[in-house]
């Protein structure tokens, strides 16, 4: 998505004899002079001890000045058949049933953040799954002892992500806009 001086821009250029002649040359593929900066969203919940212990704030100002956008947010207590929908990868492992008994058990804040790369950027901020494996500065390093208390969750990958964004959220929840500071986070 172009900034509205650049879309005007761009059209002008393509409308130019020169340029066509030159896209002609190059194979008729502009796309490498302003390539589309690809979006990506990834569900990410506070998980009921980062609520309980106040780091929503934290997680938050973290991901944005990491530069991503917060598309949707809700903060609610989540039922028995959301959280089994959501942990259903677990079922008939040992700690499912532990699981779903901690994250019913207190509020948590469900979110969903996009940019360029955001679920890698986004896993890399949050850092590894076990607190004491995490890089020093993410957010489970700082604020994370045991796995079963690792404060957050985020989507381990796109096809996740959709899935995961689609049990949590309608899609007239999420919200289409820019930000004035994109241009300078976003290459287009």
């Amino acid at each position: 998505m172009r900034s509205r001086p650049i879309a005007e821009a761009w059209s002008r250029l393509e409308a130019s004899e020169r340029f066509q002649h030159n896209i002609t040359e190059l194979g008729g593929r502009p796309e490498f002079l302003f390539p589309e900066v690809a979006l990506e969203r990834s569900l990410v919940l506070v998980k009921p001890d980062g609520v309980q212990r106040g780091l929503m704030g934290e997680i938050m100002a973290r991901l944005e000045r990491r530069g991503l956008r917060l598309v949707a947010a809700r903060f609610q207590k989540v039922d028995r058949p959301l959280a089994e929908r959501h942990y259903a990868v677990h079922k008939g492992k040992p700690f499912y049933a532990g699981l779903l008994d901690y994250i019913t058990s207190a509020p948590i804040l469900a979110m969903v953040w996009e940019g360029p790369n955001a679920i890698s950027a986004i896993r890399q901020t949050m850092g590894a799954t076990r607190p004491d494996e995490a890089a020093p500065g993410s957010i489970r390093h700082d604020f994370g002892l045991e796995v079963g208390r690792n404060v957050t969750h985020a989507s381990d990958g796109p096809e996740t992500a959709r899935e995961e964004i689609g049990l949590w959220f309608r899609p007239d929840e999420l919200v289409q806009w820019e930000r004035s500071v994109d241009r300078w986070l976003f290459e287009s």
